[in-house]
């Protein structure tokens, strides 16, 4: 089983929501505790259930990680009702992607913070084209995970797949997370000051739970 922390807004009951979070590399589900992630939860008081998850590289490099993501984590959440929010940082965030393109509908929303958008190689390429929106390529293999996120990023509906993106102005990967950004509605894009570091993160999640779920009951 993935090793996770869970954090529940109630011991006898699910939540409506819950908001499953993968961390970035060399990190693990106690980081996002360290970080004060769960705190900012529950001193809003919001009817949302947590799982921080360990990510093991597998999870990233291997498309059977991500069934086990599915299997174990998603799955079981929708079985008791929950809408869920997928999320990430950084390697996390590029897991909850292709876990997306994979599993769109077992997913109500993408919670993203820096995420890793693949290799300078993909990237160039799109910025070659003059953007996400004139890209064009091609077949893409069953194995290439980079181009199918990328593919997904440009034809997701936010209808459908809500997307919230967060990012340091001053992340060492800010010019990749722009060229996702500018897919995007303006409104799903959340920039603040920092770079790529959990007090940018905790200040992007933050305002991802006012964005999204609203401020009220701090105290």
């Amino acid at each position: 089983m993935m090793q996770t922390i869970a954090d529940a807004a109630h011991a006898e009951r699910s939540a409506p929501t819950r908001v499953l979070m993968l961390p970035p590399a060399y990190s693990g589900p106690e980081d996002f505790v360290r970080a004060g992630f769960v705190g900012a939860v529950r001193q809003r008081h919001l009817e949302v259930d947590l799982v921080f998850a360990r990510l093991e590289l597998q999870h990233v490099t291997d498309r059977s990680g991500l069934a086990r993501l599915h299997q174990e984590l998603i799955l079981p959440a929708r079985a008791q009702g929950c809408s869920i929010w997928l999320g990430g940082i950084s390697l996390g965030g590029y897991a909850a992607l292709c876990c997306a393109e994979r599993y769109p509908q077992q997913i109500d929303g993408l919670c993203l913070f820096a995420p890793y958008l693949g290799s300078h190689i993909v990237t160039g390429e799109i910025a070659r084209a003059e953007g996400l929106h004139a890209w064009r390529p091609g077949e893409i293999a069953e194995d290439d995970e980079e181009r199918r996120i990328w593919g997904f990023i440009q034809t997701h509906d936010s209808r459908a797949l809500p997307i919230h993106l967060g990012l340091g102005r001053e992340d060492r990967f800010a010019a990749r997370h722009r060229l996702m950004a500018s897919a995007l509605a303006p409104g799903s894009v959340d920039i603040v000051p920092g770079g790529h570091d959990w007090p940018t993160w905790y200040r992007l999640w933050e305002n991802f739970l006012d964005a999204r779920f609203g401020s009220a009951s701090h105290g």
